[in-house]
């Protein structure tokens, strides 16, 4: 990753939370414990963040009230390969004509990439994904009511009586914090209730996670495993990971990351 790239992800993670540790960033941005310490001083010359011991803050700090799920900008370019194959699985297995459920994030997000000649009737809360497709595709898009969480680009509510209700998919597509022996694992608790929501519109439940999410933990679990129709990762995924996940019934499914040139080739049509 270049430095001009892990600079932009620095910056908008301590937006996040008031102050972000060296490991957070070298987790983010896949660099050197050393690189990100280089890179926080240099930032922190150039008045952009201060430094701090183990890690660094804005200098303006975020104000209170945001979502406690990463910032979508932050996540977009971590893991792109990996997102990139597993959103392309993901839409292979539509047939023209469903109804499915996107569910707002960034593993998600790229499945718009594959979409483009596909005509599917599609529901979703994420803002960047309904504008992707209304501009790129021949998919019917609908979205609910709700607010604009413009960080995560998400659009969330927490009354029952929007347009989720009315919804009837045969799969539904999520992203996760992480995933454990306990369930698929998520950061907020608005987020939650959203994606709860969400699920119960839904046949068949896939979640979309890259191999590194199975070694993260959050504080609030969405669902147990065993809700879980298929997960779609990359074929990172540990053997440990793989047997808890086909113990507990779920089909898993893993994709080779996408070569660059194949990456050039779909963002072509974005």
């Amino acid at each position: 990753m270049h430095e001009r790239e892990r600079h932009r992800i620095i910056l908008s993670a301590i937006q996040e939370k008031p102050v972000i540790t060296v490991q957070d960033i070298a987790e983010l941005t896949e660099a050197s414990e050393a690189t990100i310490r280089r890179d926080i001083a240099s930032l922190h010359v150039q008045g952009k963040l201060r430094r701090v011991r183990g890690g660094a803050e804005a200098v303006h700090p975020p104000q209170l009230g945001n979502l406690a799920a990463r910032p979508f900008r932050v996540s977009e370019s971590v893991n792109i390969d990996k997102k990139r194959a597993i959103a392309r699985a993901a839409v292979d297995l539509c047939e023209e004509g469903d109804s499915i459920i996107i569910n707002g994030g960034t593993t998600t997000f790229q499945m718009v990439h594959f979409m483009s000649a596909r005509r599917l009737q599609v529901m979703t809360n994420s803002f960047a994904i309904a504008e992707h497709l209304v501009k790129h595709s021949k998919c019917t898009v609908s979205v609910p009511g709700g607010a604009i969480y413009r960080d995560q680009s998400l659009i969330l509510s927490p009354f029952e009586n929007d347009a989720i209700r009315n919804f009837y998919a045969r799969r539904i597509f999520i992203g996760a914090q992480g995933i454990n022996a306990l369930g698929v694992m998520e950061s907020d608790a608005l987020v939650i209730q959203s994606e709860q929501k969400l699920v119960r519109q839904a046949e068949e439940l896939i979640v979309m996670v890259d191999s590194s999410k199975f070694a993260k933990r959050s504080s609030l679990i969405l669902c147990a495993l065993d809700k879980v129709s298929t997960i779609i990762t990359d074929d990172r995924i540990s053997d440990e990971a793989a047997a808890m996940v086909t113990d507990a019934g779920v089909k898993l499914m893993t994709v080779k990351p996408l070569a660059s040139a194949e990456r050039e080739d779909t963002s072509s049509v974005a």
